[in-house]
């Protein structure tokens, strides 16, 4: 199955370590990334191409040049992913969201490259039950739904085995 991930930047060059992004991603050659850059004033899109140089058959950047909603963001990367390639599968990361939640971005991605088919299964049960079927931008996902997701599984295990 293939899995397209969506990460949404906006002034985050000292949230990305390129070394740690690339290690990743070349370790997990069944998901597609793209990078959007909502107009970040920093160096974001420095190491974005800095990493999309050296994972370029992985790696997609949409540079927006002019800052846009998240909801607007996330549309553009998602067109260009649909039109560029054949997924079954695409979620999203909203990076300000990570830092309001004091997640580790470079964490987060690891997670993602390693737990593909936990997310890709994750997708599918939250489509079977929606009622009706979604429309190419509903049905992008938001992959931090999944951590949380899993989050209180864990917790509920937890809970489980101490009873």
């Amino acid at each position: 199955m293939n899995i397209g991930v969506i990460i949404i930047f906006h002034n985050n060059e000292i949230d990305i370590n390129p070394k740690e992004f690339v290690k990743h991603i070349d370790a997990a050659d069944h998901i597609k990334i793209c990078f959007v850059d909502n107009e970040s004033k920093d160096e974001t899109l420095e190491k974005l191409l800095e990493i999309k140089d050296i994972s370029a058959n992985r790696v997609s950047i949409v540079q927006i040049k002019k800052k846009v909603s998240k909801e607007a963001a996330k549309r553009a990367g998602a067109r260009f992913m649909f039109n560029d390639f054949n997924l079954n599968h695409l979620g999203f990361i909203d990076t300000s969201v990570l830092i309001e939640h004091n997640y580790n971005l470079n964490k987060i991605v690891a997670s993602l490259c390693e737990k593909k088919d936990e997310i890709i299964a994750f997708d599918k049960k939250n489509k079977s039950e929606q009622r009706t079927k979604s429309t190419l931008f509903k049905s992008v996902f938001s992959v931090l739904d999944y951590f949380k997701y899993d989050d209180l599984d864990k917790s509920s295990n937890m809970q489980q085995s101490i009873l």
